[in-house]
């Protein structure tokens, strides 16, 4: 059975042989054995175990204090601290021990020294916050005597720190008697740096349980605090610089990113070729004596806003000699502390903060006083450096905060420094690409749309956005023969210059193909071989991705204004919506087919006869694609925005694509509006010719008094001529049937069907060759002329431009 808290001592006289010669009356009350039985009995009697090697285990002659469990005269055990003093006469002989006898758990006079030198800050409170105990330590981080601190409250003593988590604690722990730890982070008197203190609280009770008492331990944990808060900054800024593939935008992720727990001031500065995305210029560039100029791409304060988008670069210079030139120009980092107020130019190094000499790189730190006239305690420049270039020089400075920077500050300015430099590179070479892949794009899609009459029309294309390539979307209008029109629109699967300049071979095919008159599923037949045939020749022999256009769709459209008759056919491209002049959506019955570069499977054509007024809507999947809702939900979207009655197509395409795309887009989207027009059908005129020669003439009147009754009188001769030979080359070599149309659109076509396939032939005629001028003479007298082919024949058709 363990002593009680508040037994006494007791003391024994133990002669050398080991009997008990005297007995306190702390004896009998600790042991509850008097005098008259102790004295003259072996010391021994008093141990539970006696040990074959006592009194030495007791230690006499060595150890002079053990730990025993010593018998009470009712039978139960007492484990007490004995302490043995040994006894010498003035000869020197040994007249035994004086032998201490503490219950254990009393605390011993050296305990009392432990606490006191103890290295931990140590106090004790009462339930007021009272001091009733403090440590040397503790007396050394309040820079008050345990004599003027002891009786006083905590909190008048030190009423800046009331209402503190630490004062506001230990009142707590008073209060429930449950203990705490936590970490505060303070400024101790005298100190020019704020220190962490690791803290434990716990209550101290009596015999009884109540809470007599507060008692807490801390130690200065500010190094290992600050390494943490370094690595958490790192760690945001591994988490929060280079999210895009944008120079401003990376600039002003490094500018917010140690604001304010790291600086309170970021400035970013790029050379302006950095924020185009060129080459920054090398050395040989600067002009030794003359200021670098540069732009301020970021800066961020502790007073601003820091959901503040990135504004426009400003230019900034740097004149040589400055802090931020020789960074430049040496490649090395500088740290300036400001000089502190009666300290001789000196700065007080806080302890434990790695802020000695011994840690700084040559040259570190510059006690500078000049910061100071700007507000400045302390300022790291670093070069902004990758992949061996100058970017530009990054600023972090403190402002009215008295805590230095350290070594360690430098360190992680460095490493923040060098990822961003790599993200803004990174950022330049992109955004290089990227302009480069859109300036290809641009130059191969349409400049303007070509002057026509089918149809009126206008067209958008968006590029992705900042943070993706560019994509492979085209669109087309492609006039073509009998004041038809062909609109197109495709999209190759991938992004980047390999996309654009495949849709810029696609696109070429295209009105390659147009130029001879395929029927659209014909057109689409013949584009999916040529994108097979391509993607074979461009594959490549090593491990690299091919650079083909597999992948790609097309939609091939033809509107007819004569027949209003409009016929398309789609590889794998979504179909276009068809909005009647009554706003009601037309369907359209037909099946995209595979995208190109599948081969062996078949186009289908379809074809529609449209009303006067109709709006044709064809666009690309960037604009119907969500990742929200499904592509059915976008298109009845895409059809609730379309005003069938806006009067301006160029106003609707701005207006579809405001609504449709969103600010952050991950593919490109081309958008074709086209409102039909039908051809005044007193501006086109058939004559049906039998195949006979004397019908030639009968053709040729028919031409001039069409001709003349439109008021073109200027355009008889040439027209009398191309008819001419026209309908007797397909009465001498063609087939019946055979008719003649005029159309007056903006130019004058005229055009000769017949049931023969063969195609005819521009030949030079020999000086006595009776025949072969023919087509010569039509090829020479009008603007252009071609052939195309249907099913049953074809057609001969020229064109002369009406002024």
């Amino acid at each position: 059975m363990a002593a009680k808290q508040d037994a006494p001592t007791a003391t024994a006289l133990v002669d050398p042989d080991g009997m008990v010669s005297g007995w306190s009356e702390g004896g009998r009350l600790l042991l509850g054995w008097t005098a008259e039985e102790t004295v003259g009995r072996p010391v021994t009697d008093l141990l539970v175990d006696r040990p074959s090697d006592f009194p030495e285990s007791l230690g006499i002659g060595s150890d002079p204090t053990g730990v025993v469990p010593l018998r009470h005269r009712d039978g139960s055990t007492v484990d007490a601290v004995l302490t043995a003093h040994p006894l010498r006469g003035a000869d020197g002989r040994s007249l035994g021990q004086v032998v201490t006898v503490q219950p254990w758990g009393r605390r011993p006079v050296i305990a009392d020294r432990a606490f006191e030198q103890c290295p931990f800050a140590l106090g004790v409170y009462d339930p007021e916050l009272r001091f009733l105990w403090v440590n040397a330590s503790a007396c050394r981080v309040m820079a008050h005597s345990e004599e003027q601190v002891l009786g006083e409250k905590y909190r008048e003593l030190f009423p800046e720190l009331d209402d503190m988590a630490y004062t506001d604690r230990l009142s707590e722990v008073a209060r429930t008697g449950e203990p705490a730890r936590l970490i505060t982070v303070f400024r101790p008197l005298g100190s020019n740096y704020a220190n962490a203190w690791a803290t434990s609280m716990w209550p101290v009770r009596d015999a009884d349980g109540k809470v007599r008492a507060v008692a807490n331990w801390g130690f200065d944990m500010s190094a290992e605090y600050w390494a943490r808060q370094r690595l958490l900054i790192l760690n945001k800024a591994s988490g929060g610089i280079g999210l895009t593939l944008d120079v401003i935008g990376t600039a002003q992720e490094l500018a917010t990113t140690p604001v304010p727990g790291f600086a309170d001031l970021v400035t970013v500065d790029l050379f302006d070729e950095v924020l185009r995305g060129e080459e920054p210029p090398s050395a040989s560039a600067f002009t030794p004596g003359e200021p670098i100029a540069l732009s301020r791409a970021a800066q961020h304060s502790a007073e601003e806003d820091t959901d503040r988008a990135p504004g426009p670069a400003t230019p900034v210079s740097h004149t040589p000699g400055s802090v931020a030139a020789r960074c430049m120009a040496t490649g090395r980092s500088t740290v300036e502390l400001a000089a502190q107020p009666g300290q001789g130019g000196e700065w007080a190094f806080g302890p434990g903060l790695a802020a000695d000499p011994a840690h700084w790189p040559p040259g570190n730190p510059v006690i500078e006083g000049s910061i100071a006239a700007d507000g400045l305690t302390g300022r790291i420049t670093v070069p902004l450096r990758a992949r061996g270039a100058l970017l530009g020089v990054v600023a972090f400075s403190r402002l009215d905060r008295p805590e230095a920077f350290t070594a360690d500050d430098l360190i992680l300015a460095e490493e923040m420094t060098a990822k961003a430099a790599v993200a803004i590179d990174n950022a330049r070479r992109y955004s290089r690409e990227r302009t480069t892949a859109l300036t290809l794009q641009r130059s191969l899609l349409p400049q303007a749309l070509p002057n026509q009459e089918a149809v009126e029309a206008a067209s958008r294309y968006l590029p992705a956005g900042t943070g993706a390539e560019v994509g492979g979307d085209w669109f087309d209008v492609v006039p073509l023969s009998g004041a038809r029109v062909a609109l197109v629109v495709g999209d190759v699967v991938g992004h980047g210059l390999h996309a654009s300049a495949a849709m810029g071979r696609l696109r070429t095919a295209v009105r390659t193909l147009a130029d001879v008159d395929l029927p659209p599923d014909e057109l689409l037949t013949h584009l999916d071989d040529l994108v097979l045939h391509l993607a074979g020749d461009l594959r490549p022999a090593g491990h690299f991705e091919p650079t083909g256009e597999s992948g790609a769709t097309c939609l091939y459209t033809v509107y007819d204004p004569v027949s209003r008759r409009f016929t398309l056919a789609s590889a794998g491209h979504p179909l276009p919506l068809v909005i009647s002049p009554d706003g009601t959506r037309t369907p359209v019955p037909a099946r995209p087919g595979p995208p190109l570069g599948i081969g062996g499977l078949p186009f289908e054509a379809t074809e529609l006869e449209l009303p006067e007024g109709s709006l044709l809507v064809l666009y690309t999947d960037g604009l119907v694609e969500s990742r929200e809702r499904n592509v059915d939900e976008r298109i009845a979207e895409l059809l609730r925005t379309l005003n069938h009655s806006a009067t301006s197509l160029d106003a609707l395409c701005d207006t579809v694509m405001d609504a449709m795309l969103p600010e952050r887009r991950t593919d490109d989207a081309a958008l074709l509006l086209a409102r039909t027009h039908a051809l005044d059908p007193h501006h086109v005129a058939d004559l049906v010719v039998e195949p006979d020669p004397a019908q030639v003439p009968r053709a040729r009147k028919f031409a001039v008094d069409q001709v003349d009754a439109w008021g073109l009188e200027e355009a008889s001769f040439v027209t009398e001529l191309v008819v001419s030979e026209l309908v007797t080359n397909a009465i001498r070599y063609g087939e019946p049937p055979i008719r003649l149309r005029l159309i007056r659109d903006t130019s004058l076509i005229c055009e000769v069907f017949d049931g023969s396939n063969t195609a005819p032939h521009l030949r030079r005629a020999r000086a006595f060759d009776e025949g072969g001028r023919g087509l010569l003479l039509v090829a020479q007298l009008t603007q252009e002329w071609g052939t195309r082919h249907t099913t049953n024949g074809k057609t001969i058709w020229c064109a002369q431009a009406l002024s």
